[in-house]
């Protein structure tokens, strides 16, 4: 009886360690799993079929009750990272740089390449031709963190 009760209480042990530390289906399913198992089968083996049946009814009123404890006593939050995060990577040029600005192609843009206006060098896209290294460019556009531009 002993062994049968270790086990069960080892199988929920191991749910609750997989609900709460390991996402996805780890070792910690396959233990429980094994453990809820070799306990249904020595409840059988032991004590007979009402015996195996009452292992088994056990075993899945408290992996029911592991679980909605596990999911609802805030564990979730207390682990979860709470800190908001607001920055970004970079300012979009947009609001440094205005259409018509001009400006000198530091590599050859085909189509994607650098370019330095106002004194700062921005991410570019040519308007579809080849640009070559030292070129003047004026904006023509934005695309997310990319400035359009064209040959002067």
């Amino acid at each position: 009886m002993g062994l049968v009760v270790f086990l069960v209480l080892l199988g929920v042990f191991f749910l609750v360690v997989e609900l709460i530390f390991l996402p996805g289906v780890t070792f910690g399913t396959i233990l429980s799993v094994v453990s809820y198992v070799a306990a249904v089968y020595l409840g059988f083996d032991r004590f007979g079929i009402v015996g195996g049946f009452v292992t088994m009814v056990v075993v899945v009123a408290l992996s029911l009750v592991a679980t909605v404890i596990s999911l609802r006593a805030k564990t979730w939050q207390r682990l979860a990272l709470n800190d908001k995060i607001d920055g970004q990577s970079s300012e979009q040029p947009a609001k440094q740089v205005n259409v018509g600005d001009k400006g000198v192609a530091l590599s050859r843009l085909s189509p994607m390449g650098k370019v330095k206006i106002a004194g700062k060098e921005y991410e570019a896209k040519s308007d579809g031709t080849y640009i070559d290294q030292r070129s003047e460019v004026e904006v023509v556009g934005f695309e997310n963190f990319t400035v359009l531009v064209k040959k002067i």
